[in-house]
């Protein structure tokens, strides 16, 4: 489960999946694609079934919506123990692997976007920095528990034609040597 969970965690549009359903508790294919923009529906499906496939989903029900049985989908694991665990572990060389493929996904998500005809860096708010400070292990603890606090109504916000669908990527590096 483990390479395979990573893989979930660190791909942008699967981990954008896999968060809304558990937000969710349970949802169908066409209600993610209400609210998970960005991912074409072949792709949508797609991914669900591999997700089913692989153990990190489950059907939670099927039910009977004019000639089609929709879906209803849930995680299937407890993501917090899957990643306490492999967090106990504590494997640089997994770690290392994990960040790979969670940067690697970055990198294509910006190449898309720096590919794009219709680019304007300043109106699109696309940026990026590194802010180097100086924390105790508690006091960097309080600050992903604001970041987090204060990005989550944004993460709740639902699709409009005014909103675009934007990534923010917190990365805590280790201190240096």
């Amino acid at each position: 489960m483990d390479n395979k969970l990573i893989e979930y965690i660190t791909n942008p549009a699967k981990s954008r999946l896999l968060t809304a359903i558990g937000a969710q508790g349970q949802t169908t294919a066409k209600e993610l694609a209400k609210t998970v923009d960005g991912i074409p529906q072949a792709t949508l499906y797609r991914y669900l079934k591999k997700m089913v496939e692989d153990g990190v989903l489950e059907i939670a029900e099927e039910r009977q919506v004019r000639n089609v049985r929709e879906k209803v989908y849930r995680v299937a694991i407890d993501l917090n123990a899957e990643i306490g665990k492999m967090v106990a572990e504590n494997s640089g060389e997994w770690y290392l692997s994990v960040f790979r493929q969670f940067s690697n996904g970055l990198v294509d998500e910006f190449q898309k976007y720096a590919a794009r005809d219709d680019i304007n860096i300043a109106k699109d708010g696309s940026g990026f920095r590194i802010m180097p400070f100086y924390a105790t292990y508690a006091e960097l603890e309080e600050l992903a528990l604001q970041m987090w606090e204060l990005t989550k109504p944004y993460y709740e916000n639902a699709s409009t034609p005014e909103r675009q669908l934007r990534n923010v990527a917190i990365i805590f590096t280790p201190p240096g040597t």
